[in-house]
């Protein structure tokens, strides 16, 4: 069911909203109650402006905290109450896999852009898509890659993403700026709307990248936004029969 969003209610001493109106901390509860479920939250940001407040300050940080934990906690651990971004920018990276449209991002790749059930992020994993002048000092997780099989020519795809700890002090971004890098002129990133670098024309992908993904090294492309966001696909590597055979011993 989709419920356009309302944003004339501001829960004035006249607004409608307000009789008999449940308190922040109760609807906390309900939707605790609820585990946190994104459609839920969702959903309440659509009433009106005084629930889609509530849901960027605290629905929302809440989901993304129950959802990846240790990440969250890493992510905070300097002290900060907020994330790069949003909240709900970072909730829906956890749980949206963007997909491509025709022209977009990733040239002629047309893959709708679809929620995931679960996904692990890896700060370990993430290591693997940082240049070798970053590694020590940056810190970035990145999920499994979203497969998609039997796309023709383009063969079989995994689409990832991640976030970056501390983005705004982070080496990558003082490389992308140093090296003069430009913005994407036309597309922005799918969960905060900012403007996009592309790792691949900044020449800062590494080989390891593609191992990590267990893809063909010249598939892969990225992108990082100013919030620190990250999203990018590559070509699978076929698995072989021996591969296969190894899963199940």
């Amino acid at each position: 069911m989709i419920i356009a969003k309302q944003y004339r209610c501001v829960h004035s001493a006249t607004c409608h909203c307000t009789k008999g109106h449940i308190s922040e901390e109760v609807l906390f509860l309900m939707v605790q109650h609820l585990n946190w479920n994104p459609n839920v939250i969702a959903t309440l940001s659509c009433v009106c402006k005084w629930f889609d407040d509530l849901a960027k300050r605290l629905l929302w940080k809440e989901f993304c905290r129950a959802r990846a934990p240790k990440m969250m906690c890493d992510l905070q651990s300097s002290g900060s109450h907020s994330v790069d971004g949003s909240w709900r920018a970072l909730g829906k990276l956890l749980i949206y896999c963007s997909g491509s449209s025709e022209g977009g991002l990733f040239n002629d790749v047309q893959i709708p852009g679809h929620f995931v059930h679960r996904t692990r992020f890896s700060r370990t994993s993430g290591r693997s898509f940082l240049p070798l002048q970053c590694r020590n000092d940056d810190i970035l997780y990145v999920s499994d890659p979203c497969e998609h099989f039997d796309h023709g020519e383009d063969g079989d795809l995994g689409f990832f993403r991640g976030i970056f700890k501390s983005f705004s002090m982070s080496k990558v971004r003082k490389l992308l700026i140093n090296k003069g890098t430009s913005f994407h002129p036309t597309e922005v990133c799918p969960y905060c709307k900012a403007k996009l670098w592309s790792m691949l024309q900044a020449k800062m992908i590494p080989q390891s990248a593609s191992c990590r993904l267990g893809a063909y090294e010249d598939s892969i492309e990225y992108y990082v936004c100013l919030n620190g966001h990250m999203l990018g696909v590559c070509t699978l590597l076929p698995l072989t029969d021996s591969d296969g055979a190894s899963e199940f011993q």
